[in-house]
């Protein structure tokens, strides 16, 4: 029984890059979709492609073996505007080194695109 669909989408990238693996199949969400998104968009992860199957879907992501860490954070703290340098120093490794994904009102973003936007809001999880 699947409690966090987020961190089992974290811990399936992480096991299938440290095994050599060079795609994996998770489950889909809109959330977790989003999540994808950005991690493609900052180069961790190939293409994705969604596959139907009749209920809420699989996607299935193209490997690059550049994920050292993928990690959900609980609890989901909130963060104000100006706080994200506080989490960047307890969860990345250096301060120009991975990202924050934050869940915020104005759709999930990484922690430097809502530092930009001058928004806070839950942390979801980090990758470097």
């Amino acid at each position: 029984m699947n409690h966090d669909m987020l961190s089992d989408v974290f811990s399936t990238i992480k096991n299938s890059e440290s095994v050599g693996r060079s795609e994996c199949t998770v489950k889909a969400s809109n959330l977790i979709r989003s999540v994808l998104k950005i991690m493609q968009k900052h180069k961790y992860i190939g293409a994705t492609t969604i596959i139907e199957d009749g209920r809420s879907g699989m996607v299935k992501v193209k490997l690059l073996g550049k994920i050292n860490e993928c990690k959900v954070i609980r609890p989901r703290f909130s963060s104000g505007k100006g706080e994200f340098t506080k989490f960047e120093k307890r969860f990345l490794p250096s301060s120009n080194v991975g990202i924050i994904i934050v869940s915020t009102s104005k759709g999930v973003m990484d922690h430097n695109q809502a530092n930009k936007e001058g928004i806070g809001g839950k942390l979801l999880g980090f990758v470097y």
